[in-house]
């Protein structure tokens, strides 16, 4: 099969500070292609911290650039004990990243997904009409959203961040949550994009499929933030739905598009040494999650050279 009538996509779970670990994986693929990431896929799909990382490849950045952004910012954000300053603190990371960007700057098609708190609807911010289910005669890349605003929404993890109100080009003020309520593992919808909307062949499609891992709980001393947070029923809530989310959406994708060559890359460790969660702040254990992605990934390398190079 000629290289020109292959369509890739990458699609980019959500997981918090554990997107370390994705990023390891991002930065041996890069080097196997030895171009930048938006040079080989078709379509980027990301929900929350997989959709900073999809809006910054998609914008042109190398991973190493994205690796060192993450090191220097979201240890930063996931420190703050509160919603206000977690949200404050990501809406500054977003303004360092994005500045003006639009969906309109996008060097390769995009879809970042987040979830309607009011009308419980999954939005998902996309750079190309192609890429519409429906309405095309009121298409407008990313709804006139800038980039860093839907990045935020897809990251308002509420209630652990505030929720995120946009204002999209028709004037509609619409708030927005974690697009994990809806796809934390956003393969199913990129699949249902490529083929219905696009319309590309089932044969010509390779998908590139990133979790975060799972670890287990930290073990913690009590009388500390993080013991009490762990141990807040809405927090063990949190994770065991986006964790949940991510495997049902597999196990769709593996009935309903068994057919389309999938890499799914997205280990389990069971080590107590790598006990962490979405809010990890330690930076020396995110440095072992990008190390285990690095890992994961050898084992995936030869189904990802045919796939890519």
């Amino acid at each position: 099969m000629s290289e020109k009538r292959l369509f890739r996509v990458l699609s980019l779970d959500g997981g918090g500070a554990k997107g370390f670990y994705t990023l390891g994986i991002l930065r041996e693929i890069e080097a196997l292609i030895q171009c930048p990431i938006h040079e080989r896929f078709d379509l980027i799909f990301g929900t929350s911290t997989g959709s900073i990382i999809a809006s910054m490849l998609a914008l042109g950045k190398s991973v190493q650039e994205v690796c060192a952004l993450y090191e220097e910012h979201v240890p930063t954000v996931m420190k703050h004990k509160d919603a206000n300053g977690r949200s404050g603190a990501l809406a500054e990371l977003s303004e360092t990243l994005f500045k003006n960007a639009m969906f309109t700057d996008v060097k390769t098609n995009v879809g970042l997904v987040t979830t309607k708190w009011m009308l419980e609807q999954p939005m998902i911010f996309k750079g190309n009409i192609a890429q519409a289910h429906g309405r095309h005669g009121s298409f407008v890349p990313g709804f006139g959203v800038k980039v860093g605003d839907a990045v935020q929404a897809s990251c308002a993890a509420y209630p652990y961040f505030n929720r995120k109100t946009v204002v999209t080009s028709n004037g509609d003020n619409i708030e927005l949550i974690d697009g994990g309520f809806c796809a934390n593992n956003p393969t199913l919808y990129a699949i249902a994009e490529a083929t219905v909307s696009m319309q590309v062949p089932l044969d010509d499609i390779r998908v590139v499929s990133l979790g975060c891992g799972t670890y287990p709980p930290k073990p913690l001393s009590k009388l500390t933030f993080d013991y009490w947070k762990q141990r807040t029923p809405g927090v063990q809530l949190l994770q065991k739905t986006l964790e949940i989310n991510v495997q049902s959406m597999e196990q769709l994708r593996k009935i309903l598009y068994k057919h389309i060559q999938t890499v799914r890359i997205s280990d389990s460790f069971s080590e107590p040494a790598m006990a962490t969660d979405l809010f990890e702040h330690d930076l020396k254990k995110l440095n072992i999650l990008t190390q285990r992605g690095v890992h994961s990934y050898a084992e995936h390398e030869e189904t990802l050279k045919a796939f890519l190079c």
